[in-house]
Order: C-alpha cells, then sequence, then structure tokens
C-alpha cells in the first residue's frame, strides 16, 4: 500500500465512524480541519517514517471513538500545529473559530521557552496543561488521545525514552483517565507503560496467562450459562460477558500483596448489563443465591458512585469448582459512563447534560481547585507534586454529621476535612470529634468516619505546624493563604532571615548579593512585584530560602569558578625513572605517574586511551568511556596514547550490574557461581524494587577481556537473571 493510500484509508475511516453520531455541517468542519493540518505538516515525517499526518489522524479517531464533539475533534486534528509547524493561533482562530483555538493553545507544549532542566520544562509542559484543562477539560481529553496514540507507536523509539515516556504516563496521565473515569484509555496505557518499563514481568504474566485461557474460557462459559437461565426465569433481559484482567492490575496486585501469579485466584470475572437499576440489585440477589458470596468483598457503588462517576454492584463469590469469581452488575448507561467516563457526561455535546450541568460541575469540582492552588504556588515542580498528591492519591470517603460524603486524599485529617467544607471553619479549628469520639488534629481519618469540627471565635488561626499535618493541598493554600494575608510583616522578616542562613550556609555573605538591584531581578524572575514581596512569599512557605538564594549567587558563583580555573596550573610529578607496575605504559616514556580511571574501569584486552591530569600524572580510560566523549576540544588535545604491557600478571577491578527477578537464594547462586571462576570478589551489594526486579552491584578482580567474558557468561545461565552489564560510572 503506498504513503498516500494508506492516508485516505486512515481519514476515510474516521470520517465514517464521525458520520455515525455527528450531523452533516459538523463532518464538513472536520474534513476542513483535516486539510488545514495536513498541509501545515506537508514533508514532516515521524520517528516510524510515517507522514506525520497519520498521528493527528489516529488523535482524531480515538476521540471519535467517545464521541466527542466536532470542535474537539477539529482541535485534534490540528493539536500540533502551532509547536510543529509555522501555523499561528491567529490564523486558526480566524478559520476555524476562537473555541477551537484555545484548545489547540492549550495543548501546545512550552516548546519555545528555554528551562534549567528537562524536569522543570516537563513540570512547567504540565502545569500549562493542567491550567488550560482547568478552563476547559476538552484540553486534556485530547493530550489523553494524543499521549495514547503514542504510547501505540513507543517502539520506534530508543529504549531510554520509551522508559521516560512510559514513566510518565504511568503517573500522570493514566492516573488522570482514571480520575475522569475513561477506563477505555486507562488500561491501555497502564498495560503498555509495564511492557516498557518491566518488559520481563509483562510477558511473563502473559505467558503464564496464556497456559490457562482455554480453561478459564471453559469455567466462565458455564458461568455465564448458568447466570442466563436464571436471570430469564424472573425475566430480566441481560447482555453477559467474561471480563479479562488487565496484565496491569495483576502486575499491581502481585507486587503490593507481595504475590505469586499462581497465588492470586480472582482472576475471573463476569460482568452483566442489564436495563435499569432495579435489576441490578435483583441481578446480585441472583448471584448470591446460586454462589455463595465471600464475606468483605460486596461494594455498592451505584449508592455511593466513585469520583470519577463510575457506577456498578461488585460482589466475589466462590463459583463452581471453588474457585473466587468476581461479579460487576450495571446498566448500560453505567457502562458507557465507566468506559468512556466524563466524555460520556460531556456538557457541551447535545443532550449529555445527564443529571444536569450543576451535578456535571459539582462531580468535577476537584478540577476547578487548580486555579486556586496555581496562584500561589511560584514553582512548577512544587505545583505538580501537589497536584498528584490530591489527584493521584487513594482516596477515603468520610461523612459530615448530616451525612454528606467529602472525599479527601488518603491519610488526611481532621484539618484536611475541615478546610474542605469551609476555609473560615479551617482556620478557627480547635479540635475535632470522629465517629463521637475527641481526637487528635493529626488523627488519620478512614473511610466511613463521621467528623465533626470544633470551632471558636477565639480561635488565633492556623499554626505553622498544620502544614506538616495536612495531606490535601486544598487545605495547605488555605493555610498558606491565611499566613500570607494576616501576617504580611512577620513573614517578609521571617523570609528575610531564611534567605540570610541560605546564604551563610553556602558560605556567602548576605551584603554581597543581598544588592537592591540583584534583589529585584530575582524577585522579576519569580513573578513578584518587589522583594518585599517575595520575602513574604518565603514566609509564609510559598517558596523556599534556597531557591531565592541559589538565584542570588548565580553571578558570583560564576566569577569565583572563573577565578578558581584561572589560577590553577599544570602540576607534575617529580621524573621517576622507574617502569611502572600498573600494567600500562606511555608510548617513549617511562616516568610518569599512571592511575587506572573509575569511571570506565579499563581491563586487559580494552581500546585504551590516557589523560593528562592537573597534577595527578595520566589517568587510563577506555577509548568509548562516556566521560571523554563528552570532554571538550580543549581537553581533547591532553590525551596521549598507551598500551598495555605484554607480560601482564595484574589483576584489575571491573564493576558489573546483575538484573534479574527477586526471588530466594538468587544472591546465593550469583556469588557461588562467580567463585567457580576462581574470581575475587572484592565487593557487593544488592536491592530489589517494588516491580520485584533485583539488581546486584559487584566489583570483581579481573585479569583480562576474556576472563571477564567468561565470568559475564556463566552469571548469564543462572535461572532468573535478565541481564548482566559492565558499569561505567560517569
Amino acid at each position: 500500500m503506498s504513503i498516500e493510500t494508506a492516508i485516505e484509508t486512515a481519514i476515510d475511516q474516521v470520517i465514517e465512524k464521525a458520520k455515525k453520531y455527528l450531523p452533516e455541517k459538523d463532518v464538513e468542519f472536520l474534513f476542513r480541519a483535516y486539510k488545514f493540518a495536513r498541509k501545515a505538516h506537508d514533508g514532516q515525517i515521524r520517528k516510524s517514517g510515517e507522514p506525520y499526518i497519520i498521528h493527528p489522524i489516529a488523535v482524531a479517531g480515538i476521540l471519535i471513538d467517545l464521541q466527542m464533539d466536532a470542535v474537539t475533534i477539529a482541535a485534534a486534528f490540528m493539536h500540533d500545529v502551532v509547536e510543529d509547524t509555522d501555523v499561528t493561533r491567529e490564523e486558526i482562530a480566524d478559520a476555524f473559530g476562537v473555541e477551537v483555538a484555545n484548545l489547540v493553545e492549550g495543548v501546545t507544549k512550552l516548546g519555545r521557552i528555554k528551562f534549567k532542566s528537562k524536569e522543570q520544562q516537563q513540570a512547567e509542559n504540565h502545569r500549562k496543561m493542567f491550567l488550560a484543562m482547568a478552563k476547559d477539560l476538552r484540553v486534556m481529553l485530547i493530550k489523553l488521545a494524543d499521549r495514547l496514540h503514542n504510547m501505540r507507536t513507543l517502539k520506534h523509539l530508543s529504549e531510554a525514552k520509551q522508559r521516560q515516556i512510559s514513566d510518565e504516563t504511568l503517573d500522570i496521565f493514566a492516573p488522570l483517565a482514571h480520575r475522569l473515569g475513561i477506563a477505555s484509555i486507562k488500561w491501555e496505557m497502564e498495560d503498555t507503560g509495564l511492557r516498557y518499563i518491566n518488559p520481563q514481568q509483562y510477558y511473563r504474566i502473559v505467558n503464564l496467562m496464556k497456559k490457562k485461557r482455554a480453561e478459564r474460557e471453559k469455567f466462565i462459559e458455564g458461568v455465564i450459562e448458568t447466570m442466563q437461565e436464571k436471570l430469564q426465569e424472573i425475566h430480566i433481559k441481560a447482555e453477559i460477558s467474561g471480563r479479562p484482567k488487565h496484565i496491569y492490575s495483576i502486575y499491581r496486585k502481585m507486587v503490593k500483596q507481595n504475590k505469586e501469579f499462581n497465588e492470586i485466584y480472582d482472576l475471573l470475572a463476569v460482568r452483566i448489563i442489564v436495563d435499569d437499576i432495579r435489576d441490578c440489585y435483583a441481578a446480585l440477589g441472583i448471584v448470591h443465591t446460586l454462589w455463595k458470596p465471600m464475606p468483605g468483598r460486596f461494594k455498592d457503588y451505584i449508592a455511593m458512585p466513585k469520583a470519577n462517576m463510575y457506577q456498578s454492584l461488585h460482589t466475589t463469590v466462590i463459583g463452581p469448582n471453588g474457585e473466587p469469581l468476581e461479579v460487576q452488575i450495571r446498566t448500560a448507561e453505567m457502562h458507557r459512563i465507566a468506559e468512556y467516563g466524563i466524555a460520556a457526561h460531556w456538557a457541551y455535546k447535545e443532550g449529555a447534560k445527564v443529571g444536569g450541568e450543576d451535578s456535571f460541575e459539582t462531580k468535577l469540582s476537584w478540577f476547578r481547585e487548580i486555579l486556586e492552588w496555581q496562584q500561589d504556588t511560584k514553582d512548577a515542580q512544587e505545583f505538580m507534586e501537589s497536584l498528584k498528591m490530591d489527584l493521584f492519591a487513594d482516596l477515603v470517603f468520610v461523612f459530615t454529621p448530616k451525612g454528606d460524603v467529602i472525599e479527601l486524599p488518603k491519610g488526611s485529617v481532621p484539618l484536611d476535612f475541615a478546610y474542605r467544607i469551609h476555609s473560615e471553619v479551617g482556620n478557627r479549628t480547635i479540635g475535632a470529634k470522629v465517629n463521637g469520639k475527641i481526637v487528635p488534629l493529626d488523627h488519620q481519618l478512614k473511610t466511613g468516619d463521621i467528623i465533626e469540627v470544633l470551632t471558636s471565635k477565639h480561635s488565633y488561626g492556623p499554626s505553622r505546624d498544620w502544614l506538616k499535618i495536612t495531606k490535601s493541598s486544598h487545605a495547605r493554600n488555605k493555610i498558606k493563604q491565611w499566613f500570607k494575608k494576616e501576617k504580611r510583616e512577620e513573614n517578609v522578616a521571617k523570609g528575610r532571615e531564611s534567605v540570610e542562613n541560605e546564604l551563610r550556609r553556602n558560605n556567602f555573605e548576605p551584603k554581597e548579593v543581598m544588592l537592591p538591584d540583584n534583589l529585584q531581578e530575582v524577585a522579576s524572575k519569580f513573578n513578584f512585584q518587589g522583594e518585599e514581596d517575595m520575602f513574604a512569599a518565603v514566609g509564609y512557605g510559598g517558596i523556599t530560602g534556597a531557591q531565592i538564594a541559589t538565584r542570588l549567587t548565580d553571578k558570583l558563583r560564576k566569577e569565583r569558578e572563573e577565578q578558581m580555573s584561572n589560577v590553577t596550573e599544570m602540576k607534575h610529578e617529580p621524573p621517576r625513572r622507574r617502569r611502572p607496575d600498573n600494567g600500562v605504559s606511555v608510548r617513549g616514556i617511562d616516568n610518569l605517574l599512571i592511575r587506572f580511571s573509575r569511571c570506565c574501569n579499563p581491563v586487559p584486552g580494552d581500546d585504551i586511551v590516557g589523560f593528562i591530569t592537573r597534577g595527578r600524572g595520566v589517568s587510563v580510560h577506555r577509548q568509548d568511556c562516556l566521560n571523554l566523549q563528552s570532554c571538550s576540544e580543549e581537553d581533547r588535545a591532553r590525551l596521549i596514547p598507551v598500551e598495555w604491557d605484554a607480560d601482564l600478571k595484574h589483576e584489575y577491578n571491573v564493576d558489573i550490574e546483575i538484573t534479574g527477578h527477586d526471588r530466594s537464594g538468587l544472591l546465593n547462586e550469583v556469588l557461588a557461581t562467580v567463585a567457580d571462576t576462581k574470581t575475587n570478589i572484592t565487593a557487593v551489594s544488592g536491592k530489589s524494587d517494588k516491580n520485584r526486579v533485583a539488581k546486584i552491584n559487584m566489583t570483581i578482580a579481573i585479569q583480562n577481556l576474556d576472563h571477564l567474558h567468561k565470568v559475564v557468561e556463566r552469571i548469564k545461565k543462572i535461572r532468573d537473571v535478565y541481564s548482566v552489564r559492565r558499569v561505567m560510572n560517569t
């Protein structure tokens, strides 16, 4: 198939799907957006070798599957044109309207602004995206579709890039898809992310699931047949299907509960979709009549919906043959919301205001708070940490004395509850009762607790210690706002003192750097009106004294570094008329001090080169050493040829890293295998991560490269060892 044919086929399929639910004028609007994007991206190629336009078509297709409105899909076609082409926001606004232009601008990254680090840039990109999303949630839906297609095409990128993007997806985007209730996107992101983050565990689970697939399918067929028969007897129409557990959910259970695959029993699940809520509870009764329910495994998310609007009945029963069986029961509308989340309720879509617009906005009130948070958070990375804490943490559901449900991050205390009720209630809090008993303010709340806040008009307001015990960003923000307004003079003095202490701690005299011009310049960089606003922000905790001190000393530190480099001169060791005894010689010279670099640990057989150091003779590096590859042209002039002696009888330390599946006895097997090769071990350490991947770092004494290869090959043959690599310390 030609490239042109592939593009035409892709856009035809997308447009055909759009025709099924959009009016003709909207479909024409979409096609015009596609033509605009195709012209803008003409000549651009993706890493996969495909024309770039394939990506926007795929993103639009994902949103059409969610049955989004025409404005959102048009913006999806053009979501990269401002960032990657010469097209401006104004051109999009003129051709397609301000609403489309705003969505495109919200998705566009901060690619043209320079940042100090990749981490800062990433945090700033996310901050901008979330703020745009708080104004119009369709920005996030486009971004999720964009990220999902990028995950589908990760195989064309380098391994490092695959891991970086997958980490970010599992950290930010999959939790967001979950919070927005879009299960169809969430699960695919998580499974794909796991495949690149931990491929060994991913494919291990896949293979184990394949082995029992036929057995599981037969079991599920029998269960469905029995259920269908019983439901028909009481005239309930139901669509029943088997639901395979997602790979990531199995993996998470293995990690969190420290279990092996064969110890996880609820791999089998059945979903029952009925016409109305009454039938949901009737079907539940039938299930519990057929099989015995497991204690503590029933959840009613219909009476108590999740924060992401998810509704369903969940129960686990002891099914046929004594195997645990999970059953989910819901209506067709609930199922649509479970799969598409916020997209199923979209307020811009005609007829989609389920429960009314006020109800819709109430369910998403947690998102509107993002606008409040960012006003008092100058640092993008701090903003993202706060966001992760509130939006992506596990939740607890507690009650007011009147029975209203309040949702809080797991680990929240009564103060978090008080500030969620109202900021004035929080500021005047003097105590709390949980389930009728007085508790300290740092008491951790549990789901189902009934909270009563004790307040006093004579309260002196929040304590600074409250910032340490509150869990939610909402509460911390309100506390910071109080200090900001009520105690400005105290904050200015405290902030100035904090900055001065930071400067002294780093060997700078405050009077050297706290000059009026320097203070004003740094205040402007952090978007403060003047130095008093900046010091006040440090005082109430809006920014740290260390951040200000670092910026204030930028120029002085550079000057000191230049002075140090100017006075550093080449020092020479006194001549030593002896042959070096380390197995390496410099051609034509035999009186130099020679040492082996720790960054790459060369051994006989490696291609090596010498580097003339300042005052420490010649350091010997491998020719492929990363430190040499990144050195400047000036430093390259100090490289000299060196060679191994012919009659070598030395041993050389080499660092290796062994990665494998964490299991009992793995380290002992590795140590025994190395000992069998008559190789000395000079250092060893090991650790295991949350993914149950073990890493063993070992320093061994090697005679030459052949010796090293022999040891590595022996280790690789050990069961559950994934890889063995030689470590270079950069």
